[in-house]
């Protein structure tokens, strides 16, 4: 202990004299000086004693997969690299992904992999068996690099996987290839979806296989009547190369989505006859009851404030409507249906007391007891514990920047119960074997790097740190960077929270200009107490003298209630922008050291919308604005997400105009900035080019910044990032010095 002491002493020594100036951005955009380290992915084994995760081998280059022994820390050797160099190779595989078979007698890796949108979804498959050693690649016979969502079948004795659109199953002893789809083209969809169920219901994988693994569930969609938007690249050759991608603006036509079985020996596809439009309701969810032929389908409304709960038989087609969940504003999506007692019983996600809760549903949908209670939301669902008669789920009922591990009685009869340590306050994430004795447990706060452990789940007891991110942490220490604090704003029709970082060696008798960073959308939140990397970018801009803060305004993302989060509903960019105005005003009273006359604000994607409306809303607050990736007309964007929180545009489109920024670039006074990916395939090139075309209508003088064929995270090709942030320091260091 005394040695690492030492050694800490002498680290931080060599890094004095440097402290506020050794913050730069090639350290943070090139370099990758400050990332932290990460562990896994990590799978907990069938028997729940031990995990696997991957290794780096120092020899080969490639990696291992090893298990340890939860209890004893005990290491062996699953799968060594030497061990996955294919036939004629000379090198292993290089794993992007690995999944075991139920049984894990086999194992499936992901390698060779392409980016579909903003995942990496799409590669190559290799199979090893355990027992002999024999490492396969699989669909040989389709097209390289063209797989997606390969998995085994329950019995672990064939593979279903997607090429093209179309799906295939592979059996694993003779290598035969079945092909069950033949239609799938650029229109017809199978087994896979379109962008915007991708995007905005997190629909990615398309099909399903039966308990007993002789049947196929999946979606289709047919984008016939979808828009096609069109993005350009003129980078990669000397003549422009168009882009299609099948878009469904606000108002416009969906794909329709359909839900079919076929064998797995193939032959003819049966579809379930869903009532209502196909186009007007979506899909959202689908899968099979356990030791069942029946599959439940989850259909959505165009509104997206009804959910219908389906139960299907994929012998007979018929389909029985058990539930349907309602909202006045909008409902999500939520990933938590376990099936209990015998199938006779499932879980439930829902608002309808006004907190996020758990509830427990009988399969016929005539019985419901409560399982959560109180006055907290459900963020998610960690584990739920059939057997021991918990379940375990993150919330965070008093403090709604953090997050903690709870538990409840699956019976609904005890109080909440906390899991997490009360000494490590910030947020918490788990990673809990399946029969709830132990945990990957990873935690951080926004001074405290991620820290990661293996738990004894029952006393939270530390059996061993697997990643402490100690060096890391030595480096921000000796950095100096101060603190991001955490404040409350009241702005009288509610409390908000915010966050503060403060210039190194603030003098509270001086005048700083301030940057306010803003998202401000149902989508997410930026007001949490987790590293976030660190949040070097604000900190460098404090460390060029200026105050940072930004504000959780009604509506965002945070576990304080339904109404809450649907307070926003119908009034994107109108409520946020008068809940952002506000909480800086009372900001600004607060601190008087604030220079009312350099105060900007900024933000990226939904940000960039909303720091546009703030700035042309509130010229009278915000000075100066920089926006990235940013909406200019919500009628632009796609419809599931926009129509999700602002309704129909037929019964809404005053508010659909009024809250996009468009509407008001011709009160633009002070300075603004635009940037954007000419490739961004979510937030269209269109958005930047509507915007300058109205500022030039108005004769208002900005600035404009493009990255060709850069995505919406503006992040592809060399130095990018790097350049990006470059950029935008340029642009407050002038605007400030003004």
């Amino acid at each position: 202990m005394r040695l690492i002491t030492l050694i800490s002493f002498i680290f931080l020594l060599s890094y004095s004299g440097r402290s506020q100036q050794s913050l730069l951005l090639e350290d943070i955009y090139q370099q990758g000086t400050y990332s932290a380290q990460s562990y896994g992915p990590v799978r907990w084994m069938k028997d729940n004693t031990g995990y696997s995760t991957l290794e780096q081998n120092q020899v080969t280059g490639g990696s291992d997969i090893v298990r340890y022994e939860a209890q004893s820390g005990a290491r062996s050797t699953l799968v060594a690299a030497e061990d996955l160099v294919p036939q004629g190779a000379n090198e292993p595989i290089a794993i992007r992904d690995y999944d075991w078979s139920e049984d894990n007698t086999k194992l499936l890796l992901f390698t060779n992999t392409r980016k579909v949108w903003r995942y990496h979804t799409r590669g190559d498959y290799w199979v090893l068996d355990m027992a002999t050693g024999q490492l396969t690649q699989l669909g040989r016979t389709v097209e390289s690099a063209s797989m997606m969502f390969a998995k085994f079948s329950p019995d672990g004795k064939r593979v279903g996987f997607v090429s093209n659109n179309n799906i295939y199953v592979e059996r694993l002893s003779t290598g035969e290839i079945l092909q069950l789809t033949f239609n799938g083209n650029d229109r017809i969809i199978n087994g896979t979806f379109d962008w915007v169920y991708e995007e905005e219901l997190s629909c990615r994988d398309g099909f399903r296989s039966s308990p007993d693994g002789s049947k196929i569930a999946y979606w289709q969609s047919d984008t016939k009547g979808t828009g096609t938007f069109y993005m350009i690249n003129n980078v990669d050759s000397i003549y422009s190369d168009l882009i299609p991608i099948p878009y469904p603006k606000v108002g416009t036509d969906n794909s329709a989505v359909k839900v079919g079985v076929v064998s797995a020996e193939g032959g003819d596809t049966k579809w379930f006859k869903v009532p209502g439009d196909p186009r007007n309701n979506y899909l959202a969810r689908m899968d099979f009851i356990p030791n069942s032929e029946e599959v439940m389908i989850q259909q959505l409304n165009r509104k997206q404030n009804s959910n219908s709960v389906w139960i299907g038989n994929t012998n007979t087609l018929a389909l029985n409507q058990i539930f349907t969940d309602r909202d006045e504003a909008f409902l999500d999506i939520h990933d938590n249906i376990v099936w209990l007692e015998n199938e006779q019983y499932f879980t439930w996600t829902s608002e309808k007391d006004g907190w996020l809760h758990l509830y427990r549903v009988s399969r016929d949908g005539a019985q419901e007891s409560t399982i959560t209670t109180g006055d907290m939301d459900v963020v998610n669902i960690a584990c739920i514990d059939a057997t021991g008669g918990y379940v375990y789920y993150i919330a965070s009922p008093t403090n709604y920047t953090q997050r903690y591990l709870y538990r409840s009685k699956l019976d609904g009869g005890t109080a909440p119960e906390r899991v997490s340590p009360q000494e490590q306050a910030g947020q918490h994430r788990y990673q809990i074997s399946a029969d709830a004795k132990y945990a990957i447990h990873t935690y951080q706060n926004s001074t405290t790097p991620p820290q990661i452990s293996l738990i004894r789940l029952e006393d939270h007891q530390l059996l061993r740190t697997l990643v402490d991110n100690r060096d890391l942490a030595e480096k921000i220490a000796a950095l100096q960077l101060p603190a991001k604090e955490f404040i409350k704003l009241d702005i009288g029709d509610d409390v908000l929270d915010a966050w503060l970082i403060k210039p190194p060696n603030f003098d509270p008798a001086k005048k700083y200009p301030i940057v306010f960073y803003v998202y401000g959308e149902p989508a997410g939140s930026t007001v949490q107490d987790a590293w976030q990397g660190g949040d070097l970018w604000h900190r460098y801009l404090a460390q060029q003298g200026y105050i940072v803060a930004s504000i959780d305004n009604r509506g965002t993302r945070t576990p304080r209630g339904r109404d809450w989060r649907k307070s926003i509903y119908g009034q994107i960019g109108i409520l946020a922008a008068q809940d952002q105005a506000a909480a800086a005003r009372q900001l600004m009273s607060k601190y008087p050291s604030i220079d009312t006359d350099r105060v900007g604000i900024w933000g990226w994607s939904g940000g960039g919308q909303m720091t546009m409306n703030c700035l042309f809303r509130y010229p009278e607050i915000y000075k100066s604005g920089l926006a990235v990736a940013f909406v200019a007309d919500q009628r632009l964007y796609d419809n599931i997400y926009q129509e999700r929180y602002m309704g129909l545009l037929t019964e809404n489109e005053d508010n659909y105009i009024d809250g996009s920024p468009i509407s008001h670039a011709s009160k633009l006074e002070g300075n603004l900035m635009i940037i954007h990916g000419t490739a961004d395939d979510n937030v269209h090139y269109q958005s930047f080019e509507r915007m300058a075309n109205e500022l030039i209508k108005h004769n208002k003088m900005f600035d404009m910044m493009s990255y060709p064929m850069r995505a919406h995270g503006i992040n592809e090709r060399e130095n990018t990032s790097h350049h990006l942030r470059q950029t935008m320091a340029k642009y407050w260091k002038r605007v400030f010095q003004e």
